[in-house]
């Protein structure tokens, strides 16, 4: 499916500049957003600012638009005013947006926070229900969720990727198992716009021998990562933390930040 203009937010975050570099000319308009400042637009790009949590204004950033890479909003835990505004009135706007505009595709980075509260003992695929670690990892279940309306109901095809974590390197033994290389990143991107699906969840994870998840679904829909985390094995196995919570959980330290449950009781 060719597409003429296409939509990154959060373009101004870690994971924003990395797309913005690494997509640059794939479509004759890369459309940019975010509510922080950005560099100035380059051959190809349109950058806009725009909050989220400013419904008209994300309608008409929504305008002429043919998908949407949706990583906008806030990306780690914070205060419920903040999570609410940015990622659930936030990922709101941003769905009707694209309905009022007739958008067909939006890839969506939800996270493994979402799942965060699993123990690491459980391998599991998409059709695992959500168990969200923190206000954050709430947050992308409700965006999944709301994927799923607008999938349906509005023909608004939608990619929730299960990011785990990605970085230009893994950073500690739990990385061995989440790390997603940016090259990876892309890789899902590419099938998150070229592959016929009305409704997916799949895991933003590299090739790691010791993953938590089963990606199948990810690889029936035609994503095969190139990388792996194997080669830092020697160099990270021993870098743990000492909060058991964190070690037992699929989410590390989200999971642990106000945790006065029962460690039992994990799903």
């Amino acid at each position: 499916m060719p597409y003429h203009r296409v939509l990154l937010t959060g373009a101004a975050g870690q994971l924003g500049r990395e797309l913005r570099t690494r997509l640059a000319g794939r479509f004759p308009v890369l459309r940019l957003s975010d509510i922080a400042e950005m560099a100035p637009a380059g051959p190809g790009e349109e950058v806009i600012r725009c909050d989220l949590a400013d419904a008209a204004a994300v309608a008409e950033l929504c305008r002429d638009v043919d998908a949407i890479l949706h990583f906008g909003g806030q990306s780690t835990e914070a205060d419920w005013d903040t999570v609410l505004a940015a990622n659930i009135a936030g990922s709101f706007h941003l769905w009707e947006g694209a309905r009022q505009a007739g958008v067909r595709r939006i890839v969506f980075a939800s996270s493994n926070h979402a799942i965060g509260m699993q123990r690491r003992s459980s391998r599991l695929d998409h059709t695992a229900r959500a168990a969200p670690d923190s206000r954050y990892g709430l947050s992308k279940a409700f965006g999944e969720d709301l994927a799923a309306l607008y999938a349906y109901k509005h023909g608004i095809a939608a990619l929730c990727i299960r990011i785990g974590s990605s970085y230009a390197e893994p950073a500690d033994a739990r990385q061995l198992s989440t790390w997603m290389s940016f090259d990876d990143l892309v890789r899902m991107i590419e099938v998150g716009l070229a592959a016929d699906y009305t409704y997916e969840i799949v895991y933003g994870v590299s090739d790691n021998t010791s993953s938590f998840w089963d990606n199948s679904n990810a690889e029936r829909l035609g994503y095969h990562p190139a990388d792996s985390a194997d080669r830092f094995i020697d160099a990270l196995r021993d870098r743990r933390s000492d909060d058991p919570t964190a070690e037992r959980t699929q989410g590390g330290s989200f999971a642990s930040v106000d945790f006065d449950g029962d460690p039992d009781a994990l799903p």
